[in-house]
């Protein structure tokens, strides 16, 4: 906890710098993100203001927001909006479209139908050639991709089988069953990945 009552996750700042590289790569056109889980808040007041073509609206459940919104406070951005309560499978989801979604740390979280419902959300709310990105530990193929995350995968089901490391194909499975295709696998450092899908254009689109 900062000083000022912010809450800190030193996880957040150590990732933050390689994800925000990442997402300046894909993230290139004007619009609006969609932070889903933005947790202490953290990465939007470090990203917003190096990514100022983007309005950056973080959300995640209602208990983290106080904490989400002295960090906007601490950032003064004008383009980070004030946080929104969002829990995937409860709540309504933001009015959209958005140009970009963006979360971190969430699916191996979340039990498996808010996994679902995440991906659901996401393709409401992705404009047409929008894209996803998702950041976190995955399997590949049913194998883990280190074992520090096979015994982080071993240790979250300890804690609670519903959550775990998820595989990769069973997230694009669930993409694509709501209209989602993966562009990219980014390889991040401490065995993270960043995977990236993209809301198919509308056949009329150039």
């Amino acid at each position: 906890m900062q000083p000022d009552h912010r809450p800190y996750a030193p996880a957040a700042e150590q990732n933050r710098e390689p994800i925000l590289q990442v997402l300046q790569q894909w993230f290139t056109d004007p619009g609006t993100l969609l932070e889903v889980g933005a947790g202490t808040g953290q990465h939007a007041a470090f990203m917003a203001p190096r990514m100022p073509h983007l309005q950056w609206l973080p959300t995640d459940v209602a208990e983290h927001l106080p904490g989400i919104e002295a960090w906007r406070r601490e950032a003064a951005a004008p383009n980070l909006r004030p946080p929104r309560a969002l829990d995937v499978q409860a709540d309504a989801w933001p009015e959209g479209p958005f140009r970009y979604v963006y979360s971190a740390n969430t699916v191996h979280i979340l039990h498996w139908p808010g996994v679902e419902a995440l991906f659901a959300g996401v393709a409401r709310v992705l404009e047409s050639g929008g894209r996803f990105a998702l950041y976190g530990p995955f399997a590949h193929d049913g194998q883990h991709t280190a074992d520090s995350n096979a015994s982080f995968d071993r240790s979250l089901r300890q804690q609670d089988p519903g959550m775990g490391v998820r595989d990769r194909a069973d997230l694009d499975a669930l993409a694509a069953a709501h209209g989602l295709s993966r562009e990219a696998v980014v390889d991040m450092p401490v065995n993270n990945q960043i995977l990236i899908w993209r809301c198919a254009p509308d056949p009329g689109s150039v």
